[in-house]
């Protein structure tokens, strides 16, 4: 008996069943970020990059939610804003986003978007977390700030500088605008983004209450090596993942 998980991200697939998998983990990552309240109307995005063409990538159809997306809903799109599969139209802010962090960075597999309540709140301040928890470890020295809010990323020179902010990180904090994560997984870019988001709210109720102390930096830097890794991304994601397929196989359906 193996001693892999069917979803392990070290199994050897095939392109068919890899693209298929990737597909599977994207719609699932749409389901949990509905029912963690990380949907915002319109706005918010994951993508996952083709195993075959590098400059594709698999993402959300404009304009259904979250908590509906199944595997043959997803739309494939190549760099250039093309939709290759799919009718659902693109969400410019998207292509926009995405098409330029995949560019910038070929070991990204996906990255993740969205306008969580307290990631926005958080991204007001135009300055990096702080390693106030264990939890923050993770993005200590590990995100980049885009500190200029230049307006609905709609353009691709908006997604450029978001691709600088994010540089050789898992994370970036998008002033008043958000938070970004990428992954070589869609399971630790999702992981990254829950634990960001949280992350931002455990900063703002400490804020609330009084003038917090941070990890001193040599401690801080000694935990992310511990719990910042994109394996250990990957596999606390793996409960989120194992709720949400179970309460909601219908996610899966490839129609």
């Amino acid at each position: 008996m193996s001693d892999r998980l069917p979803h392990d991200p070290f199994v050897e697939r095939s392109v068919e069943e890899e693209r298929r998998h990737r597909k599977q983990r994207l719609a699932a990552a749409f389901r949990i970020f509905g029912r963690l309240g990380f949907e915002e109307g319109v706005a918010g995005h994951i993508t996952a990059r083709d195993p075959e063409f590098a400059d594709r990538f698999w993402v959300n159809p404009f304009g259904m939610s979250f908590k509906q997306i199944r595997v043959r809903d997803l739309i494939l799109v190549d760099h250039t804003g093309t939709v290759l599969e799919g009718r659902w139209p693109l969400n410019r802010a998207a292509f926009a986003i995405h098409s330029q962090v995949h560019a910038a960075r070929p070991d990204v597999v996906a990255a993740a978007h969205s306008h969580s309540v307290h990631g926005k709140a958080f991204s007001s301040l135009r300055r990096p977390l702080r390693p106030l928890t264990q939890d923050a470890c993770i993005f200590f020295e590990d995100h980049g700030l885009y500190a200029d809010y230049g307006g609905v990323a709609d353009d691709v020179e908006e997604g450029k500088r978001i691709a600088v902010a994010v540089g050789e990180h898992k994370a970036a904090v998008l002033s008043n605008h958000g938070l970004i994560t990428v992954g070589q997984s869609v399971d630790e870019a999702v992981f990254w983004f829950t634990t960001m988001e949280r992350t931002c709210q455990a900063e703002l109720l400490a804020m609330a209450a009084g003038a917090p102390e941070p990890i001193p930096d040599e401690v801080a830097r000694r935990v992310h090596e511990q719990i910042g890794s994109s394996l250990g991304g990957w596999f606390s994601a793996q409960p989120l993942f194992d709720w949400i397929l179970a309460e909601q196989p219908d996610c899966l359906d490839e129609g």
